[in-house]
């Protein structure tokens, strides 16, 4: 299957466009990393508390960062999280602590932050454990069991917590929402100890600072260690200025693709990370691909421009390029639509890396490959771009 039959796009005569092209999307993303929102790094990398709260209603996020503000939670992070039908929130802490005694300090922070209209003497039904309720039962004992009654209410208190956080998605509205499940005696009891807030914290995550440094190494000698390895390949293959320009390449899409995030401001998680070193194999793969149609051509038009077999070269390689380029980037799209909060920043950095994979393994790899030449020739110099005919050599001999 074949887009174009015979195309002849001069895409090396516009080259200067996609240097500019190029250029304001790489100095933008740069100045977001310099002067704006720096690179933004998730929790996996700094360090700090994570706490996922469910709401009744649509949540503020203005509201919530002013009711954070007042108990000094400051420059706390907030986004939306999950489908927005589903009104939550992912609140970003900067505590760093690792024990067990950080997830409850996390919890109480944001609980004591947002129920500021609790009834004093009450607990928040919303946002505590089946041990609490078992306990409060145990004291109140609605159900007169007696000796029996640890093991019953503990069942009790389970059944409370199962419908809160999986028939309900972890905020009650009415306590009426428990008959069915419990008995009536039981809720009537409920009502004088309990209230029912319009939030819970469904999920807290910690990761420390120690744990975060060194993922964050981890990370840069993970790209620096697949730039090397290809740059090290097609020195081998090809020759060492195929390997320069690949380089070059995927450096400049990864630059891209970081840049994306800062100007968004979406966080770089280990996800995203994993996304840039499938980056980085994907546009080598596309990379080679026009570069060994260039080397084949070479052999058989030795008597053309570098730029004449390059240009040919991408144009024969045109349509295998859209196909598979194409069909990656439309099952990324759809991850990134479809995949869920978890994946957005993986399949966001998909979606942008294929797209800029596969325009600069046109638009800047092999525009390398001539500008190179180019600088060699204006030096009196072969371009090892180019290979030396052998029988023109020995003919040059023979006559001398």
């Amino acid at each position: 299957m074949e887009f174009f039959r015979n195309p002849n796009i001069d895409f090396l005569g516009k080259k200067w466009y996609f240097l500019a092209f190029s250029l304001v999307f790489s100095v933008a993303g740069i100045l977001s990393m310099l002067f704006w929102h720096g690179v933004p790094l998730g929790v996996d990398f700094r360090g700090g508390t994570l706490v996922y709260v469910k709401f009744s209603h649509k949540p503020d996020n203005d509201a919530i960062r002013s009711a954070l503000d007042r108990v000094g939670l400051r420059n706390a992070k907030i986004q939306s999280y999950g489908p927005v039908q589903n009104d939550e929130v992912l609140i970003d802490l900067a505590e760093r602590e690792t024990n067990e005694s950080a997830l409850d300090k996390g919890k109480a922070q944001i609980i004591g932050a947002l129920g500021t209209n609790a009834p004093a003497g009450k607990l928040d039904l919303n946002n505590v454990s089946s041990l609490t309720i078992k306990n409060y039962l145990l004291e109140k004992d609605p159900l007169r069991l007696g000796t029996d009654a640890d093991a019953k209410y503990t069942a009790v208190a389970q059944s409370i917590v199962n419908v809160r956080d999986k028939s309900k998605g972890g905020v009650l509205g009415s306590l009426d929402e428990l008959k069915g499940a419990v008995d009536a005696a039981v809720i009537a009891s409920l009502q004088d100890g309990f209230y029912l807030s319009d939030f819970g914290v469904r999920n807290v995550e910690i990761v420390g600072p120690q744990v975060g440094s060194q993922l964050q190494t981890q990370a840069k000698l993970a790209v620096l260690y697949s730039l090397a390895g290809m740059l090290v390949y097609l020195g081998i293959r090809f020759e060492w200025i195929y390997g320069v320009a690949a380089v070059v390449t995927v450096f400049h899409d990864t630059l891209i693709t970081v840049g994306a995030f800062s100007l968004t401001n979406k966080p770089i998680s280990l996800t995203v990370v994993a996304a840039i070193l499938t980056l980085v194999g994907y546009s080598n793969n596309d990379t080679i691909v026009v570069f060994d149609r260039i080397r084949e051509n070479i052999k058989l038009m030795r008597r053309e421009k570098l730029a004449d077999i390059v240009n040919r070269s991408i144009n024969q390689t045109l349509s295998r390029t859209i196909l598979t380029a194409g069909l990656t980037f439309l099952t990324v799209l759809a991850l990134y639509l479809f995949g869920g909060e978890v994946l957005h920043g993986f399949s966001f950095a998909l979606v942008i890396g294929i797209l800029i994979g596969t325009y600069s393994s046109i638009a800047i790899a092999a525009p390398i490959l001539v500008a190179y030449q180019e600088w060699r020739s204006g030096r009196g110099k072969t371009s090892v771009a180019m290979p030396v005919d052998t029988g023109k050599k020995a003919k040059a001999k023979a006559n001398v």
